[in-house]
């Protein structure tokens, strides 16, 4: 991302929301002492959170699951339902909350432990201004848990024709993407450049109408591509 004025490249714009005052000083210095990041607002519900996404059009939105007045769950949908730039990263106290599996059910590119350390906090949200999901395996076997897999002998003849729209390299990408590794990871695997993965991975968004990498490793499981025993540790 750049500024077209410039030409140099634009800080990426984070929106916070969180119904704790604290909560959210915490985070603005966390980013705000990252040369490449800018805090665009606060808020302190999700109601408030979907306004100013719509307002001020950030590239990430740091929301919390549980706040009064519209939940992050609901305010997830809404952003990701109106068709908005912004990718939302969940924030929680626990890593097996259930409202964070419904944030990444409704669209949500992932989710943090609010006691996340600084420095995870920041590559996270470059991540997912980038595309990328920050989704751990353990976490998606959980939310696998809320997919309706196919029966073991649906396997075979439904993942040939659900994969018949792409070419190998794709197909490879999508394994990948679905077991969770990133974009440098998937590079190493397969002997190809980043940027090269990278271009996979939009056409493997744009054929299957979805807008992350969450949204790939349910499609994969889903239409049994990909089976949870597949996934790494």
């Amino acid at each position: 991302m750049t500024d077209d004025a410039t030409g140099a490249a634009a800080p990426l714009r984070v929106l916070l929301v969180d119904d704790q005052a604290l909560v959210r000083l915490g985070l603005r210095m966390v980013l705000e002492a990252e040369p490449d990041v800018e805090v665009v607002g606060e808020a302190g519900d999700g109601a408030r959170g979907v306004a100013m996404t719509r307002a001020l059009d950030p590239d990430v939105v740091l929301m919390d699951v549980r706040m009064p007045v519209r939940d992050g769950v609901a305010a997830t949908r809404e952003v990701v339902d109106a068709g908005l730039r912004a990718r939302v990263l969940v924030l929680t106290t626990f890593d097996l909350d259930e409202h964070a599996f419904a944030a990444l059910r409704a669209g949500a590119s992932g989710f943090l432990l609010k006691d996340v350390r600084g420095e995870e906090l920041v590559a996270a949200v470059r991540a997912v201004a980038a595309g990328d999901a920050v989704v751990s395996p353990r976490v998606t076997r959980r939310l696998l848990e809320l997919v309706d897999l196919p029966a073991p002998g649906e396997v075979g003849t439904g993942a040939e024709r659900a994969l018949a729209p792409f070419t190998e390299r794709e197909r490879e990408v999508l394994v990948e993407v679905a077991r969770g590794a990133g974009n440098g990871e998937i590079a190493r695997t397969l002997v190809l450049s980043e940027a090269t993965v990278k271009g996979h991975v939009g056409r493997l968004l744009a054929k299957l109408g979805v807008r992350d990498r969450v949204q790939v490793a349910v499609w994969a499981f889903r239409h049994g591509v990909v089976r949870p025993e597949d996934l790494p540790g």
